[in-house]
């Protein structure tokens, strides 16, 4: 598992480096995005090994005699299994993010989520900007930490190499599907599979708004089939208006750590101490 994860990051080095070359990346960084970028890729390392851990906690507390109980299944079902079962899983917590934007209880969710959509660009690096508690609520993190629990370690390999590979090219800067969806031949076909695949085009439209845009579909990593069967597929003709999310960009605190709040937090500590102390210099001048 540890060869596929090296070449995921070789392909990932590949890409960065191309994009930097042709000049995808300049001007395009705020200072907020600078900050965002960098605590999320470097100490989203760090904490996913941890939230893996987590997970196969609560997994080893809920299921203690399943573990290990599928070690002899063949790799081919198995992969294909893990893939499907990840997938949807992954398209619900995903939808359910966007659909829970606002809703009183579980804004929560979306804050999360939130993170990977306040980029107003989309590149290699969107692909690592994730909130630093993500995965511990991504349906497919589950799935995976699930798999690897029943004893199928080679095809959860194979699947997290998969979704992150696949993750990597719909998150690129570079959109050789245009061309192939326009064609007045291979268009057609093309666009019949993206029923199944998740194409760069597609995803692109997930993080866009206007024209060609909406985050409120097109769910998937890697399959369309559960945005197809869900009614919430959509191919565009080419690239949305804008990235990103309208309106202004929480603070980067706030949107690495999501769902906390610590800015939030800061500002209402300030705020009390300051009313606080405003009540007392009432009362000392009424003394």
């Amino acid at each position: 598992m540890g060869n596929l994860i090296h070449w995921v990051f070789a392909v990932t080095g590949v890409i960065f480096i191309a994009e930097l070359v042709v000049g995808r990346h300049r001007g395009i960084y705020s200072r907020n995005d600078w900050f965002v970028n960098t605590i999320c890729i470097l100490f989203g390392l760090l904490l996913r090994p941890l939230s893996a851990a987590a997970i196969a906690t609560v997994l080893a507390a809920l299921l203690p005699q399943w573990k290990g109980a599928l070690a002899g299944a063949p790799f081919l079902p198995s992969l294909i299994a893990i893939v499907l079962l990840g997938e949807f899983a992954n398209y619900w917590v995903h939808r359910l993010s966007h659909q829970f934007k606002g809703a009183r209880h579980m804004d929560w969710l979306w804050r999360m989520h939130r993170t990977h959509h306040t980029g107003k660009y989309v590149n290699v690096l969107l692909n690592f900007r994730t909130s630093l508690f993500w995965t511990l609520v991504g349906g497919l993190s589950w799935v995976l930490a699930l798999s690897l629990y029943l004893g199928l370690a080679l095809p959860a390999g194979f699947a997290v190499t998969l979704f992150m590979l696949w993750g990597i090219i719909t998150h690129a800067d570079f959109r050789w599907d245009d061309a192939i969806r326009a064609h007045p031949r291979v268009g057609p076909a093309f666009r019949a599979m993206e029923h199944v695949l998740i194409s760069p085009g597609v995803h692109h439209s997930h993080h866009g708004y206007g024209r060609d845009g909406g985050n409120f579909r097109n769910y998937g990593i890697m399959l369309a089939i559960y945005d197809w069967m869900f009614g919430t597929l959509y191919i565009p003709k080419g690239r949305p208006f804008r990235y990103g999310i309208p309106g202004e960009s929480p603070h980067w605190a706030d949107d690495a750590f999501a769902p906390l709040k610590p800015v939030e937090w800061t500002r209402g500590l300030r705020n009390g101490s300051c009313s606080h102390m405003q009540a007392e210099g009432a009362i000392d001048r009424h003394d």
